[in-house]
């Protein structure tokens, strides 16, 4: 009997040790796991663009708020006035380049004038000279008298320096008329200041209203009313639930086998009885120890070799049972089915390539 018994034991033993075998070369070999993996989420925190104290808190924690939904609003009367203010300062520089576009017209005007004078004094000489030209004839034959042809003379150097005021009086007013046109393009400038300086008031007075960027719930409130506020001042923040996913760090070591769009089995901790299947999105482009605020330097001699871990993002399904019940931060464990995938050799680097292949 006791030697039956103990051979139906090895029998069984190399049965289960057979089929454990079995099961470990078809399956276990290609599953990767770990429990180095939590709930995230894109969340979005709230802080005011410009400071002042907070005039109304408009939600709750744990509200759900839709995109474009007033948050809180800061105290804008300070704002208003500025807004007023440099509207003001808008219509004054308006007013100037008006004053100068009729400036321009007036000196246009007498520009023409000068040209008149000009044009005026031109048929004066012209007289003159042939008045003078007769009179040196005649003054030579005796037909007239020295005073006349001295007038004559006189007549027309007078109008030579007439013609010459008109023509300097002429190159004046259109050096003016290039003056005034430069103030204009000055005032134009000055014009353009003060409506941007307008754009900006307005864009601060806006931003007293501070809305929700995208839908979600409001979580980790801070913003309390009559708090005075800076911009960068953390007021809340919105997690855009149901739209989750897990952040896996596997070990460097499996990574070789592993690909987007690879099948995932993932553990929620707070809910054991619902397990989810999810799939490989994207590898982080650097170990998690590359981000962080110290990343380590082994640069000495006592060097110790340990193995990284690299963030893998895994995107859950739309509609499965704890769509709405997953929060960012719980921890989940996930297993990664690798059979699919050929055993290449090109390790993360053969990963990183094909996730634009997969987004495509």
């Amino acid at each position: 009997m006791r030697s039956a018994a103990l051979m139906i034991l090895v029998v069984v033993v190399l049965a289960l040790g057979a089929g454990g075998g079995w099961l470990w070369w078809t399956a276990w070999r290609y599953q990767q796991s770990t429990d180095d993996a939590y709930i995230q989420s894109d969340i979005t925190v709230i802080s005011p663009k410009i400071e002042g104290y907070l005039k109304e808190v408009r939600v709750e924690d744990n509200q759900e708020v839709a995109a474009g939904q007033v948050l809180l609003v800061v105290d804008a009367r300070d704002f208003a006035a500025k807004v007023e203010q440099a509207a003001a300062a808008v219509a004054t520089e308006e007013a100037i380049v008006a004053t100068y576009a009729s400036r321009l017209k007036f000196q246009q005007a007498m520009i023409e004038q000068a040209t008149a004078s000009v044009q005026s004094a031109e048929a004066d000489l012209g007289r003159a000279r042939l008045d003078f030209q007769r009179y040196v004839k005649l003054v030579t034959s005796d037909f007239a008298s020295r005073q006349r042809y001295e007038t004559a003379d006189a007549d027309s150097k007078k109008a030579e320096a007439a013609l010459g005021k008109a023509k300097a009086a002429l190159g004046a007013e259109q050096n003016q008329l290039a003056v005034i046109d430069s103030q204009k393009h000055e005032e134009e400038a000055r014009l353009g200041q003060a409506r941007a300086a307008l754009q900006l008031a307005q864009n601060d007075l806006d931003n007293t209203v501070i809305r929700a960027p995208v839908g979600g719930i409001v979580g980790n409130r801070a913003g309390r009313v009559g708090q005075y506020v800076k911009p960068g001042t953390q007021l809340l923040s919105l997690v855009p639930l149901p739209y989750v996913y897990v952040t896996a760090k596997f070990k460097e070591t499996p990574l070789a086998r592993m690909r987007p769009g690879q099948r995932v089995e993932i553990s929620v901790d707070a809910y054991p009885d619902h397990p989810l299947v999810g799939r490989i999105e994207s590898f982080a482009p650097a170990s998690g120890a590359q981000f962080s605020l110290l990343p380590p330097d082994n640069a000495t001699g006592n060097f110790t070799k340990i193995v990284q871990r690299v963030p893998v993002r895994i995107a859950l399904p739309a509609d499965g049972p704890l769509t709405r019940l997953l929060r960012p931060g719980l921890s989940v464990t996930v297993t990664v089915d690798t059979r699919a995938e050929p055993n290449s050799a090109d390790g993360v680097v053969g990963a990183a390539q094909a996730r634009p292949a997969a987004a495509r």
